[in-house]
């Protein structure tokens, strides 16, 4: 059965983060609300969290997973990042960009695209969430909470608890998100001269990244 937390959205209770947190330590799932959509998230490191993370999305090891950090110093422990890199990065966060970066070896294989060696990482503009990260202490493995079959993220917490409950740790309910997906962009190219390429336009202005 999964706990609900009941924060509020710009001053959230320590107490009830910190019980979530705690569920992210011990490996399991939790729903979180973000800038753009509820996601699943879980510790980076643990191996059977990542497989279930997968499993209720029913998504493969190609599909990419996104790496949820605090800050850009973090960002960089776990891709690879130039200074052309670094400076639309530095323009575009905190915001609703998942970003497509060459993975560091601090990444763990299983979770990084298998061909391409690829992460996603994002920097999201959410007091809740960047809350929990400080509470964590580190980034968490993400992706959106789309259920299989469908195309729209959820974004009711007590539906996301009714209907996950019995494969999730907890929900942190901040109320509704915005419902809708973030600008996906591959920064990739820019380490060998290219340009950004646009993968999915969403919440995110395309303007910050001169797109």
């Amino acid at each position: 059965m999964a706990q609900f937390f009941e924060v509020h959205p710009d001053n959230p209770q320590q107490r009830l983060l910190k019980q979530a947190a705690a569920l992210l330590a011990r490996g399991e799932i939790v729903a979180v609300p973000t800038d753009s959509s509820y996601a699943l998230a879980c510790h980076l490191d643990d191996k059977d969290a990542v497989d279930q993370l997968r499993r209720i999305r029913q998504v493969d090891e190609k599909h990419h997973l996104t790496l949820i950090c605090r800050d850009l110093s973090e960002l960089a422990n776990y891709a690879r990042v130039d200074n052309k890199q670094y400076r639309l990065l530095k323009a575009a966060t905190p915001g609703p960009y998942t970003f497509i970066l060459e993975a560091t070896k601090e990444v763990p294989r299983r979770v990084s695209h298998p061909q391409r060696k690829t992460i996603g990482l994002r920097m999201p503009d959410h007091k809740v969430l960047c809350e929990l990260l400080t509470l964590h202490g580190e980034p968490l493995l993400a992706t959106t909470l789309i259920p299989p079959g469908e195309t729209e993220a959820m974004n009711d917490a007590a539906q996301i608890r009714e209907r996950f409950e019995k494969q999730i740790g907890g929900v942190i309910d901040a109320g509704a998100c915005p419902s809708e997906p973030t600008t996906v962009v591959d920064l990739v190219p820019m380490g060998t001269g290219g340009d950004p390429v646009l993968v999915r336009q969403g919440r995110g202005s395309l303007a910050l990244l001169g797109l």
